[in-house]
């Protein structure tokens, strides 16, 4: 449809013998773009339903809350990495929180078991989307610093214990979250605000833009890196490729992170530039079917984890296991007592 759209508009200017502006240009440009998009994620149009943001959200919940079990219990994983990780978890586990519980909201009104006034709708609506703002800017500032981590852990190796410390890491994070509060409460009282979106847009463009040349950097140059401290003392081998599996699995998070939320901030830019537009409100009319992906990153990422540490895998066993005994025991004892 949109291909037939676009070629239509494109063939009445040219036999009009009218000049194509640069309207006509972005148009033409946008709807061009828009369909490799819908032919990836066309199969989401079928899942935008409560139910589905409903489940996601349940999923998304439980699977974070076993990453951030999993970080606190495991000493081994007490570390600056893990710790940007867990960061991770928590900015996930809130988008889909919110987004769940919305959806619960919306479904109570719509079926009539809620009845409340417009003013705490809308209230509710710039409180979720304040949620949505301070998750993505908090999960982009998490990836940034495990890109920052990696990049220490590489290329200083003999030092990163020293210039990333746990009590650094710390800081950082609480930098992080008081940043993305901040973001979170501007957004709220500027909800309405264009300069506020272009500047969440440029936010997320400047931190892929930093975060492509560290890893552009880091893989460009570790092997040479790596065999120039090969021949110095104290040298770990083992360290170093852990070190590359940690910045592999990082950049398999950061193509998750772009490919799920790369739509959504393309309607904000739509939103922005061509709002009566056609195809773009035609694109922008599927906002359910964006907010569905960006639950699915919140699944994603917990799963690549466990795909890519085997002490991530061993302690998640480790949970579900004496979750699964401590269940056992209960039950077997309450029908001791029955009995």
């Amino acid at each position: 449809v949109y291909y037939l759209l676009c070629t239509k508009h494109y063939r009445k200017n040219a036999n009009g013998g009218q000049t194509r502006t640069t309207e006509n240009l972005f148009i033409y440009f946008v709807a061009s773009c828009l369909i490799p998009l819908l032919r990836l994620y066309w199969p989401l149009f079928l899942l935008s339903s409560p139910q589905v943001f409903l489940i996601l959200g349940i999923i998304s919940l439980l699977e974070n809350i076993l990453v951030i079990t999993a970080i606190v219990k495991n000493k081994n994983l007490h570390s600056p990495m893990y710790f940007f990780v867990c960061s991770l978890a928590v900015a996930d586990m809130l988008v889909s929180v919110s987004n769940a519980w919305e959806t619960i909201i919306i479904y109570l009104l719509n079926n009539r078991q809620l009845v409340v006034e417009d003013h705490f709708i809308r209230q509710m609506d710039n409180m979720v989307d304040s949620m949505i703002c301070i998750s993505v800017v908090a999960s982009m500032c998490s990836l940034l610093a495990i890109a920052v981590d990696r990049y220490v852990t590489i290329f200083y190796a003999l030092r990163y214990h020293n210039i990333m410390t746990v009590r650094r890491a710390g800081c950082i994070i609480g930098g992080i979250w008081t940043f993305c509060t901040g973001c979170g409460i501007v957004f709220i009282i500027y909800s309405d605000s264009t300069p506020v979106i272009i500047c969440l847009i440029s936010m997320f463009f400047a931190m892929l833009l930093i975060m492509a040349s560290l890893y552009s950097h880091m893989f460009m140059l570790a092997r040479s890196h790596v065999k120039r401290i090969a021949a110095l003392p104290g040298y770990n081998s083992i360290h170093q490729r852990t070190s590359m599996k940690g910045a592999i699995t990082l950049t398999i998070l950061l193509g998750i992170f772009i490919v799920c939320w790369a739509p959504f901030f393309l309607h904000l830019i739509l939103m922005i530039s061509c709002p009566r537009n056609l195809y773009c409100v035609c694109f922008m009319s599927h906002f359910n079917m964006y907010l569905i992906l960006i639950m699915c990153n919140s699944v994603i990422d917990p799963l690549i984890y466990a795909f890519r540490s085997q002490e991530m895998r061993k302690t998640f066993k480790e949970i579900i296991c004496c979750y699964s005994l401590r269940n056992a025991c209960t039950s077997i004892c309450a029908l001791t007592g029955k009995y």
